[in-house]
């Protein structure tokens, strides 16, 4: 494990993950990050790596948050551990929603997170995304964390005030959140109205938006090049036609700007045509 520098918070001894960057509990480390033994991610070569929050912010990392939109924060992090997620914070007249979670934390990200109201509640579109939940929590008199029952199996670290749910939650007014599934059996999308009027989802793995922004990409395994099957890429486009939703943004900096319903519709079909085998001509 990393060197340890002094602590300058409790979050300091916190221990996470080098390559996925997910927070596990100290007293029962494995010999391997389960998460990224799993067929979705990946062991580096030269084997299992532990760090804490405190070595990353010795080694520089911080939290930089960025507007997208009105009402609408990434939260990304430089110099940190794991897969470089985009963290999603959403603030509403009824509190804030941090949708998708950074693998770091420090005085200078809680301050700003708090200068934008806070936190109200924590939710992860899928146990990649877990980062330092628990931790995030704390910062903010512990406010809960909801988390996919059918992928609480996953969690290496239980948050202390942790809210397992099925099916479809309103964490916030005029949130909704709810369970497609595909990436993970419990992934998540969250789904608001904008400022402008016009529907938002945030749709963490579940939903990939491709290089070219026209399309998306519906995958198992995104560094690990393993699609979702043509049925599961349908079924997720007919499971989010329960929203209204013009803008989707994923969980990196992948964004459809307009129309986005469309175009995850008739990427499943592509995504559909390419599995199954009616675009074999073409190969």
């Amino acid at each position: 494990m990393d060197t340890q520098p002094t602590p300058d918070q409790p979050w300091d001894r916190t221990v996470l993950c080098t390559t996925c960057g997910v927070e596990h509990d100290p007293d029962a480390l494995p010999g391997t990050c389960a998460i990224c033994a799993d067929d979705r991610q990946w062991v580096p070569a030269d084997g299992q790596r532990w760090t804490t929050v405190g070595a990353l912010r010795a080694g520089g990392a911080r939290v930089q948050p960025a507007p997208l939109e009105p009402g609408l924060w990434a939260l990304p992090v430089s110099g940190g551990a794991g897969i470089g997620q985009h963290a999603k914070l959403l603030t509403t007249p009824a509190g804030n929603l941090l949708v998708d979670v950074p693998a770091h934390i420090d005085r200078a990200a809680v301050e700003a997170v708090a200068g934008l109201g806070g936190l109200a509640g924590i939710i992860a579109s899928h146990p990649h995304m877990y980062g330092v939940q628990s931790d995030w929590s704390e910062a903010f008199d512990g406010v809960p964390v909801y988390v996919s029952a059918p992928d609480a199996a996953w969690l290496a670290r239980r948050p202390g005030n942790l809210a397992l749910w099925s099916g479809t939650i309103e964490p916030l007014p005029g949130v909704t959140a709810s369970q497609p599934g595909g990436h993970f059996p419990g992934s998540v999308v969250v789904h608001y109205t904008a400022e402008d009027g016009r529907g938002v989802l945030l749709a963490g793995d579940t939903v990939g938006v491709a290089r070219d922004r026209a399309w998306t990409t519906f995958m198992r395994s995104f560094p690990n090049y393993l699609p979702l099957s043509g049925r599961v890429a349908l079924r997720i486009a007919d499971h989010l036609d329960r929203y209204d939703y013009d803008r989707l943004y994923d969980n990196f900096t992948g964004c459809i700007t307009a129309e986005a319903r469309a175009v995850v519709h008739r990427s499943a079909q592509r995504h559909a045509d390419w599995a199954e085998g009616r675009c074999d001509h073409l190969t």
